[in-house]
């Protein structure tokens, strides 16, 4: 690491998120990160020194896990280790709310993660409470009862904790195990199964040489022999496989399996559960204990090499004898299993590879040189691997997982799984009768891409193959067959991506240095032009069978259809990669073509129209300068000649040609902003004069303009994503790119070009917002204090140029700022927001927009609430506009998310595992870099709630209460993403939603009932109010619920009502986790706490907390239990006194049975009361109450059982 940084930071970093380095205000972000860890040190180390587990801890966690998030782990290993031991001091409390132990848990196993980065001298963590935990809740002695709610996920995260503590445990871990778990070794009893699981889960492999005897050795040939000794597959024996699986990966070379390796293949074989003679009997216990294939994986890629070879014979031996089984003309439900097995098989050995000799050195073990994998090794693995994988290509369940272990044979043999595979690609695509066949084909050679380019001294004469495969991919764009044009497009795009297409066939002449491939190369490359130019004419094609006219009837819908959308795509991204990655020559050419096709045609705006402007669209985002010339003066000339007459403002419908023009130059305009600059005059006139015409189509494509010029202007985004550096425009003796066919981006020279917005850009958005936003809020201003009567088309009009100046300029406007509201939580720490810098530099001198949109939309909805109500449309936007006020600074979290998963793909497609390091294509780290400024960018959780969120936060509430059901719909989903958003904001909702529910309110309307159920539900992956786990809030919201039955809005003769509370009581049964009662905070976590805040680097600037602040945190806490109890009781109390009153329909009666019984605990009796309610209930009516009140007349039975003296066995 060098100096400076050090000196910057003050410490050396455990491991940083390496692409922050990378964005255009990298220097800024050093200060900004040890500004907010030492906020976090800080506070932490005073929540706990305080004993305020809720909220201090809980909320400073979080903050910590957001930084990992964000920054990686960039703190010192002393921060680290300290972090590790309070979390793991937290996490083990033993009354600890399950929920919060749920969220200390997942940061402690993220902390965890990068094991390399602690060794066993910097950290150890005892293993006894952990195994207290997981006894207590996984082995619950009361949940069966009804005692203990515990959520579904609880298992995994906490099985996750224990493997990733279990590097660090004590070296004396192993024997204080087998001390413990030996006694429970029964076949004969259900026992065994909890030993072996948590043999699998606790014992240690990673001990060093060393220590061996303390460690496997002490249990290796007892347990071998256990496993040896069963024949009937029983269902512990899968938990042995994984152990040994796992000791066998961390101890390549100090085991000998040997004497073992005939078994584990009969074993592995038997365990596949293959149908073997006529009869074909499967025995049903076979398929519930089968190994995990991918444990077999890790065990056989760990055996392989050494000196005696037994393994790979036997491996051998084993494809021999289920080749057969991976013919496409068999199919059954073992099928899923050999496929994952052979996908899975080439991954674990290049894993291993790469840790052998890619991997740089850490404390764990190395593999000693004996038993590394040689170069025969790999050969005859690879060549055992070979037939199997070559018929799994057209196996009936896809060609996936042939394609990915045909990616990981290819990085280790290329010589020998290419030239097959390419033997039975070229056939396929002549043959016109057999598409699936070329669909497997085209995806196998896909995952094989970057091996066959690069060509590499083991295969040098792959590079030949790819301009052949090219032009005969090219009839696969077909608009008769959507999977296969959509094949091709990936197959041409990865290909596109890998290869510089510059046409070098005069290097021939010019250079002596060049090998005969690359001569041949050379004089291939000529063909580029041509390949490009029949990849365009197929594409207008496609474009021309699919418009409108040509696929739909006259009565069917104008949207794009899900298939035409994906094509649209595949064509756009595809076209783009061409494009990116073309000489300018050839892209010259391909630029006039494509100007030809969109301006002496016509299209129609919503099919063809689309794809033809994202092609122009594409042609103008690679070379804008050369694009925007041809484009710019042609639309804008068109468009100013077709609305010179004054009556087509007026007109329903336009002429199509106005409508395609202003479409292709909607779409070409998304470009790097500062190219723009010298077209703005041109572009503010045809927004200026179509914005407020008649036809909704035409002004709907002006504000899509509107939105990308300002977008254009004030985003910060990379401008190319070429393969090399400084792009291909260099004479061929400086630089020759058949070299770079297939070569990496270099994560430490990506030199990236950003669009970072120049002040004339940022006068150039607000002269925009002056001149269009700034009439159409003063319109609206008017018309809602009745100055000014508006159509409603009018009206819509104008939030819809609003809306889109918005979505424009949002990451140019402040945030909302107004009053905190401070009173919902007291809390001893401090709970402010962390502000990051994603770049924009706030001008506060001009007006700020945002809040001039809030405060009109916020007459206007009164206005159109109180007036017209049924004006849906513009309440619409409305609902819209107050998202994006509330949340938007420049892009969304649905875009963010579908572009993460897409991010992760493509990596994943065309990643080299072997090497590692991060050697991915320059245009997918490029795409990575961005992903991260728009991470910083949407990361505003932990926000401070302000009065003027709790305003707009109102009048979403009041529409999501409103009469119409869409309107009701879209408000409550805007109010969903909200809640999240804001700290503790809930608790200050809460009762103005129960306001709706009241029995004695006599104006409340059905639909209000019904909004206030939905508000109170919530959405299937957000908040949800009446299921908060805080007493305070449940307190109110469950006998509101109850309550409502009363209610004179209530009706449940409406199935829509009943079906909601149904929803309600079944999420509120499934979501309930016992709630706490007990926060009190252990002694030994208060050191660490101390230790943590004055440890140096940085330097914490709170000071330590007195010796009043303790003790008051110490009172605070104790008054929390006490309240806490109290409120228990009356939450009982107040839902026995619902079930007490006599016109309580029969429907509320059986919710509040069901609540009651969710607060049996096994902490707490319940009270006298409610104890009388069930035993009362055990002879009810109804069937359905006698079950409920038997269940908890168990659980009550269980809570007042007398605790029994145990004695000693030397006693008796």
């Amino acid at each position: 690491m060098n100096t400076d940084e050090f000196r910057g930071l003050g410490f050396v970093p455990q491991k940083e998120i390496v692409y922050n380095k990378l964005l255009p205000y990298s220097d800024k972000l050093d200060e900004e990160s040890n500004d907010i860890l030492a906020k976090i040190k800080a506070n932490l180390g005073r929540a706990v020194q305080l004993r305020e587990l809720w909220p201090g801890v809980l909320f400073w966690t979080r903050k910590l896990s957001t930084y990992i998030r964000l920054y990686g782990r960039k703190f010192s290993k002393e921060d680290h280790v300290l972090f590790i031991k309070l979390l793991y001091e937290l996490v083990t409390i033993p009354k600890l709310e399950i929920s919060m132990m749920q969220g200390f848990a997942r940061l402690l196993v993220n902390l965890l993660k990068k094991k390399e980065l602690l060794s066993r001298e910097d950290l150890e963590l005892p293993w006894l409470p952990l195994y207290e935990l997981l006894e207590r809740i996984l082995y619950s002695k009361t949940e069966h009862l009804g005692l203990n709610w515990f959520p579904n996920s609880v298992e995994n995260v906490l099985k996750t904790l224990v493997k990733s503590c279990r590097p660090y445990f004590p070296e004396d871990a192993t024997k204080e195990m087998l001390q413990e778990w030996r006694p429970l070794l029964c076949p004969f009893d259900v026992t065994m199964q909890k030993a072996i699981g948590y043999f699998e889960l606790f014992l240690p492999t990673t001990l060093p040489p060393e220590l061996h005897q303390k460690g496997f050795k002490l249990w290796f040939d007892e347990l071998m022999g256990l496993w040896v000794s069963v024949q009937n597959l029983p269902g512990w024996e899968g938990h042995l496989v994984n152990l040994f699986a796992r000791l066998a990966s961390d101890n390549i070379g100090y085991l000998d399996w040997d004497p073992y390796v005939d078994k584990i293949f009969t074993r592995i074989l038997r365990s596949l559960n293959l149908p073997v003679g006529s009869s074909q009997v499967l025995v049903p216990r076979y398929l519930t204990n089968a190994y995990d294939i991918g444990h077999i994986v890790l065990w056989v890629s760990s055996m392989l090499g050494g000196p005696s070879k037994q393994t790979q014979k036997q491996l051998s031996g084993l494809f021999n004898s289920i080749t057969s089984f991976f013919h496409p003309s068999n199919n059954g439900r073992w099928l899923m299993k050999l496929m994952k097995l052979v996908q899975r098989l080439p991954a674990s050995v290049v894993r291993r590879l790469h840790r052998e000799r890619y991997k740089k050195q850490t404390w764990l073990t190395p593999v000693p040189d004996s038993h590394k994998l040689t170069d025969q090794d790999i050969t005859d693995f690879v060549e055992s691997m070979k037939q199997p994988v070559l018929l799994a290509m057209f196996s009936k369940t896809g060609s996936l997982d042939a394609a990915q272990a045909l990616q990981n044979l290819a990085l280790m043999r290329p010589e020998l799984v290419i030239p097959p595979v390419l033997e039975k690609t070229y056939p396929a695509m002549e043959t016109l009768t057999e598409p699936h066949q070329l669909t497997a084909t085209l995806s196998c050679v896909i995952g094989v891409a970057r091996s066959l380019v690069s060509g590499g001294k083991r295969f040098p004469e792959g590079p030949k193959h790819m301009l052949p495969l090219l032009m005969r991919a090219l009839p696969g764009v077909d608009p008769n067959d959507f999977s296969k044009c959509m094949i091709t497009f990936q197959f041409i795009a990865t290909f596109s991506t890998l290869v510089p297409l510059v046409d070098c066939s005069s290097a021939v002449h010019e250079r002596d240095d060049l090998t005969e491939v690359e001569r041949e190369l050379c004089s291939v490359s000529a063909e580029f032009e041509d390949f490009v130019l029949q990849f365009m004419d197929r594409c207008f094609a496609l474009i021309e069978s699919s418009t409108l006219e040509q696929t739909r009837e006259e009565t069917e819908t104008e949207k794009m259809t899900h298939l035409e959308s994906l094509v649209e795509l595949g064509l756009s991204s595809t076209f783009s990669t061409i494009l990116t990655q073309c000489s300018k020559d050839i892209f010259k050419v391909a630029l006039e073509k494509v100007f030809n096709f969109a301006t002496t045609n016509i299209f129609e705006t919503r099919v063809a129209g689309r794809m033809v402007a994202d092609m122009c669209r594409a042609a103008s985002k690679c070379h804008p300068a050369e694009s925007l010339k041809l484009f710019v003066p042609h639309c804008c000339n068109a468009i100013t000649q077709l609305t010179v007459n004054e009556d087509v403002l007026r007109e329903e419908e336009l002429d199509k040609e106005l409508l395609w023009n202003l479409q292709l130059l909607s779409e070409i305009t998304r470009v790097d902003g500062d190219k723009l600059l010298p077209y703005r005059e041109q572009c503010v006139k045809i927004l200026q004069r179509t914005l407020h015409l008649k036809c909704k189509q035409g002004y709907m494509l002006s504000c899509n303009l509107l939105h990308h010029l300002l977008r254009s202007a004030s985003l910060i985004y990379p401008t190319e994503y070429c393969s090399i550096p400084g792009g291909f425009n260099k004479p061929l003796s400086e630089y020759f790119p058949i070299k770079d066919w297939g070569t990496p981006g270099d994560l430490w020279n990506l030199n990236i070009h950003w669009h970072v917005p120049t002040s004339e850009e940022k006068a150039f958005v607000f002269y925009i917002l002056d001149i269009i936003l700034q009439p159409e809020l003063v319109k609206l201003q008017r018309h809602a204090s009745g100055e000014l009567e508006m159509p409603r088309d009018d009206i819509l009009q104008s939030l819809t140029i609003v809306q889109h100046c918005l979505m424009g300029s949002g990451s140019f406007l402040p945030f909302l700022d107004g009053e905190r509201i401070t009173d919902l939580v007291p809390s001893l720490v401090s709970l402010g927001e962390t502000a990051l810098y994603t770049g924009v530099d706030y001008d506060m001198s001009r007006e700020n927009y945002r809040d001039a949109i809030c405060s009109v939309m916020r007459k206007l909805l009164h206005h159109i609430l109180e007036n017209s109500e049924d004006d849906t449309k513009s309440l619409f936007l409305i609902i819209k506009i107050i998202g994006d006020l509330l949340q938007f600074r420049g892009s969304y979290k649905h875009e963010f998310d579908s572009r993460w998963k897409s991010f992760n793909l493509v990596k994943k497609s065309m990643e080299n595992r072997l090497h590692g390091r991060k050697q991915h294509i320059r245009a997918l780290l490029i795409d990575r870099v961005m992903l991260q400024q728009e991470l910083r960018k949407l990361t505003v959780e932990g926000c401070e709630y302000k009065t003027i969120h709790r305003d707009l936060l109102r009048d979403l509430l009041r529409l999501s209460t409103s009469t119409y059901s869409q309107v009701r719909s879209k408000a409550q989903q805007v109010f969903f993403v909200t809640l999240g958003s804001y700290n503790f904001c809930c608790r200050d909702l809460i009762p103005l939603v129960l306001e709706y529910l009241k029995p004695d309110r006599q104006d409340i309307s059905q639909q209000q009932f019904k909004g206030a159920l939905y508000c109170l539900l919530g959405n299937h992956n957000g908040v949800c109010l009446a299921n908060l786990h805080d007493w305070d809030c449940i307190v109110q919201t469950w006998p509101a619920i109850i309550s409502s039955g009363l209610s004179k809005a209530m009706s449940l003769e409406k199935p829509s009502i009943v079906r909601l509370f149904d929803d309600l009581a079944d999420k509120i049964h499934r979501q309930y986790e016992t709630i706490g009662l007990d926060f009190s905070v252990p002694d030994g976590s208060l050191e660490i706490a101390l230790q943590i805040m004055k440890s140096k680097n940085p330097t914490t600037n709170l000071p330590l907390p007195t010796s009043e602040e303790i003790e008051k945190g110490v009172q605070l806490q104790q008054a929390k239990n006490i309240d806490s109890v109290l409120k228990y009781e009356r939450l009982v109390n107040s839902l026995l006194d619902s079930l007490n009153q006599r016109n309580l329909p029969w429907k509320f009666e059986h919710i509040a049975i069901g609540f009651l019984s969710l607060l049996l605990r096994d902490d707490k009796p319940l009270p006298v009361p409610a104890i009388r309610f069930f035993v009362q209930s055990l002879n009810h009516d109804a069937l359905v109450v006698r079950k409920m009140a038997i269940s908890a007349v168990a659980g009550i039975l269980k809570q007042l059982k007398r605790p029994h003296k145990k004695s000693g066995r030397e006693s008796l």
